[in-house]
């Protein structure tokens, strides 16, 4: 495993230094664990808007809104958003299948990247707000500018979970700093017409490509990053919430 004894010094210490970055957050090479700072000044970042083709996501009893849709349209306005000041991949530009699996290893492919899955929630329909999931350490940051970033986009930001630390496998199997948001729960009936107006997207993705250029700009948000945890990459057959 390249670069394993490094990442295994680094993850010693990690937990207790601080972020907000420095020099020692700049790391283009990709890594198995992400026990290490988040990364500054990536020169690419991936979209991966969830679901498409036969998979449709979540769908809204209120709108009729496919998650599939509103995920590929989101991704599509953060592309617009950062304008050009970063290279952007589309892990699927229209309404195809692309495999959980497949999706990893094109990620995987890329150094000096970071990836965000574009998601819409579902769930009991009391449940509202934007969610952040992320696994890595090297992810901590992204995630904390990017539900930050949601909270103050949305009309009701406490209504969620918020930030979630959970072994996804779009969180803990690529070997690149990545995230997993969910821009909305598709199931609560307020929340389903909000996302289901364009320039509630469009607000909410302004909001996504600030913070990924901040990111880009200043590396991990002050304050300590979490503590590492090993764990073997996600598969399909894990107990849910493992």
């Amino acid at each position: 495993m390249r670069g394993f004894l490094a990442v295994v010094v680094l993850g010693l210490s990690v937990a207790g230094c601080g972020s907000g970055g420095g020099d020692e957050a700049i790391s283009f090479e990709r890594d198995y664990w992400g026990h290490r700072p988040g990364p500054k000044g990536f020169t690419t970042v991936i979209l991966d808007a969830g679901h498409g083709g036969k998979d449709s996501g979540a769908v809204s009893r209120t709108t009729g809104a496919k998650e599939k849709e509103l995920a590929l349209d989101t991704a599509q306005r953060i592309r617009k958003k950062l304008g050009g000041k970063v290279k952007v991949v589309m892990m699927r530009g229209g309404d195809s299948f692309v495999d959980l699996d497949d999706r990893v290893d094109q990620a995987s492919k890329k150094d000096g990247a970071i990836l965000l899955s574009i998601h819409y929630n579902a769930g009991p329909s009391h449940l509202r707000g934007p969610e952040t999931y992320w696994w890595r350490v090297d992810s901590y940051g992204l995630a904390t500018r990017c539900q930050q970033a949601l909270e103050k986009a949305v009309p009701r930001p406490h209504d969620s979970r918020g930030q979630v630390r959970r072994r996804l496998r779009l969180t803990r199997n690529p070997n690149i700093p990545s995230v997993l948001l969910e821009f909305g729960y598709l199931s609560n009936p307020s929340e389903a017409r909000l996302c289901n107006d364009p320039g509630y997207r469009d607000k909410l993705a302004s909001a996504i490509a600030g913070a990924i250029l901040d990111q880009q700009r200043l590396g991990d948000p002050p304050g300590k990053l979490p503590k590492p945890i090993n764990k073997p990459p996600s598969r399909p057959t894990d107990p849910p919430g493992s």
